[in-house]
């Protein structure tokens, strides 16, 4: 077949980027045409996302696609879940998205539960208990607002990638996978539970209609083919969750015997699995039931990851030390093993004004030493993932009664690769790493998919262990691991 090109806009928490995919029906070569930064907004005390920049930034890029490559054959938009924006009856925003870790939704779970048991929430909805999920939103816009009814003149609700493909194509829905994070999806059936959302108080007529994932949204706005060129682009329902679209790219074969985790800000570890798992154990264990291309679901936990990082560095950064990720990384390799942890999922680390300060108070309260340079509290971090991985997937393997001999790390955390061994290590599992651009990939080849170039999902992880980096980790037995795991169990219990 002649090559032909798929555009991925790709959102995550700390920045943007438009890539270009060209497949020729064997082979997939991504090069990025545009990247930007996406920041958290503080407007008097609400954080929110800077929507109309990111899509002044997303016309760039498809822009500039267009006059190095000529037109797509599609496009396809992932960002993070959860978030959302309203429109009015016209089309037109109301007000600004509102960021996840904004503090609106403190205390709206436990209030939620005096609605609805939290056993019967989960029972419905297979969705992990996170306090910002959108269910947790907009209670806490009932709670927190001026009028009556914080939802009059509202007329759709538009999670983060589908408000993204209403700008391009005018068409409204809530493609699949990023639909159920929400927590208001029905589990087995796919479809808004209406009895929830009901029981809630929330206006039912403003949720859309369910897309399948990889099927077609529509072709671009005749105003944005003047403006930016796409002549002939279809838009795809691409897998909306960056983490969906970073599973369909993970290279397994077809033995069954294998999790994941997509690494970047947030860890989300699982596995795939053919319907939902609700269960008192799952529940327990605190999984969550999302859904994934093919009606899968991608039976995972949500995991605090290198935002410890991330946020640590910014800390560093506030302190007059300019380090790089590389370096840091590095400074962690050097310093002491098994020193101090931490907890990642603990709420103190959630959104801290300084995670620096957040994780040497955690030590502290634990009476264990407070670390006190970079590679140190670098060290910590990672250790404390390494050690929180284990715990999941020896979790995970109890839940679906299975062993898991290979953990796929995709995404950009497979890139630091004391990570990747420490993991290995401190699991006992095979680890294989990469590729680092899992979301893009899976992203542009749903889009292939959609148009017919692929046929199934084994077809996309055929083209995608054709042509990953992959680098395989095996596990160095130490049993000073397993004395680390037994203090990290002891803090966390």
């Amino acid at each position: 077949m002649a090559t032909k090109d798929f555009l991925a806009v790709d959102l995550g928490a700390e920045s943007g980027r438009t890539i270009v995919g060209h497949f020729d029906g064997e082979e997939l070569q991504i090069e990025e045409s545009h990247r930007f930064a996406n920041l958290q907004i503080d407007v008097l005390g609400t954080v929110y996302w800077d929507t109309l920049r990111l899509w002044h930034e997303i016309k760039t890029g498809i822009a500039k696609a267009v006059r190095q490559f000529g037109p797509p054959s599609a496009i396809g938009i992932d960002t993070w879940g959860i978030d959302f924006g309203l429109l009015n009856a016209e089309g037109s925003l109301v007000g600004n998205p509102v960021c996840y870790r904004d503090a609106r939704t403190d205390g709206m779970m436990e209030a939620a539960f005096e609605i609805m048991p939290r056993d019967e929430v989960f029972q419905r909805t297979g969705i992990q208990f996170l306090k910002f999920n959108t269910l947790y939103q907009l209670l806490a816009m009932k709670h927190h607002a001026a009028s009556a009814d914080p939802f009059s003149g509202v007329a759709s609700l538009l999670f983060m990638p589908d408000l993204l493909s209403f700008f391009l194509t005018g068409r409204k829905g809530a493609e699949y996978s990023i639909a159920s994070t929400s927590q208001l999806l029905d589990a087995v059936s796919k479809t808004w539970d209406l009895k929830l959302i009901e029981q809630f108080g929330l206006p039912e007529g403003i949720f859309p209609e369910i897309v399948p994932t990889g099927s077609v949204v529509g072709d671009v706005t005749s105003h944005l083919v003047d403006e930016i060129g796409v002549v002939g682009t279809k838009v795809i329902a691409s897998p909306g969750h960056d983490t969906a679209a970073a599973v369909v790219a993970v290279p397994a074969g077809q033995r069954n015997d294998w999790c994941y985790i997509s690494s970047g800000t947030w860890s989300l570890m699982g596995a795939e699995v053919p319907s939902p798992v609700i269960n008192a154990k799952a529940l327990a264990c605190k999984f969550t039931n999302e859904g994934g291309i093919g009606n899968t679901i991608r039976f995972l936990k949500n995991i605090m990851g290198l935002w410890l990082v991330q946020q640590s560095r910014k800390s560093f950064v506030e302190a007059g030390n300019e380090l790089d990720y590389a370096t840091l990384t590095r400074l962690a390799e050097e310093a002491p093993a098994f020193g101090s942890i931490v907890d990642p999922n603990n709420e103190s680390l959630f959104n801290p004004t300084n995670m620096v300060e957040a994780i040497q108070d955690c030590c502290r309260r634990s009476d264990q030493p407070v670390p006190s340079d970079e590679g140190a509290i670098v060290r910590c971090c990672l250790e404390s993932l390494a050690l929180c991985y284990r715990q999941t997937v020896e979790e995970l393997e109890e839940v679906l009664g299975k062993r898991f001999s290979t953990i796929h790390i995709v995404g950009g955390g497979c890139r630091n690769e004391l990570l990747c061994r420490m993991t290995a290590d401190c699991t006992g599992r095979v680890v294989v790493a990469g590729p680092v651009e899992a979301t893009s990939i899976g992203n542009c080849l749903v889009q292939a998919m959609a148009v017919g170039e692929l046929g199934s999902l084994a077809d996309i992880r055929a083209v995608v262990r054709r042509n990953a980096d992959v680098k395989t980790y095996e596990p160095q037995p130490n049993p000073q691991w397993d004395e680390h795991y037994a203090r990290y169990r002891a803090l966390i219990s």
